[in-house]
């Protein structure tokens, strides 16, 4: 069976503001377009954290859902949560799972990934997904050439990506922390 797949998540953290944007394409092996509205931006703990996924449907949901727990275990620490979750990945056993997320609050912005790691970003840029390279460049080359705000440089950021990547779509969805 194929799997899902085909997503950019970019997050863009600038001027006190965390913004991550993702596209709602979800693609069916190398060419169908399977769905084009998905949601792989999200709210958790009570509007203040916000995760953005990619990569195989399943695996996301699942990395998303055992990081919501952590969030809830450690009382919203973000940096505490994501290394706990990445502590019980590492000391569990490693299955195929392929997906990564980008993950926020208010003062913090970091890359998990399906096998346990942890990154965070040096310069307040990162981004996921088939598309991530694209609006990663894209980004970075905003940030350090324009004055416009986080949110702005997600969205615009996004817009190059879909222009680009076949995987990207231009149905967005934006959240700031």
């Amino acid at each position: 069976m194929e799997q899902f797949r085909g997503t950019t998540i970019v997050a863009v953290k600038k001027d006190g503001k965390t913004v991550i944007a993702g596209d709602g394409q979800v693609t069916m092996g190398q060419s169908v377009i399977f769905k084009g509205k998905a949601h792989k931006v999200r709210r958790l703990f009570d509007g203040k954290v916000v995760v953005g996924f990619a990569g195989g449907t399943a695996d996301a949901f699942a990395m998303c859902e055992e990081f919501e727990k952590m969030l809830n275990k450690y009382s919203g620490s973000l940096m505490r949560s994501a290394v706990e979750y990445a502590k019980n990945i590492r000391n569990g056993v490693r299955s195929n799972a392929e997906a990564m997320m980008i993950v926020a609050d208010k003062d913090t912005l970091l890359i998990l990934t399906s096998v346990g790691d942890v990154i965070e970003p040096d310069d307040g840029i990162c981004a996921i997904g088939s598309g991530g390279n694209y609006a990663l460049a894209a980004a970075k080359a905003l940030m350090r050439n324009t004055d416009l705000d986080a949110k702005t440089i997600a969205t615009k950021a996004m817009e190059i990506a879909s222009d680009i990547c076949v995987f990207t779509n231009s149905n967005y969805v934006i959240e700031e922390v």
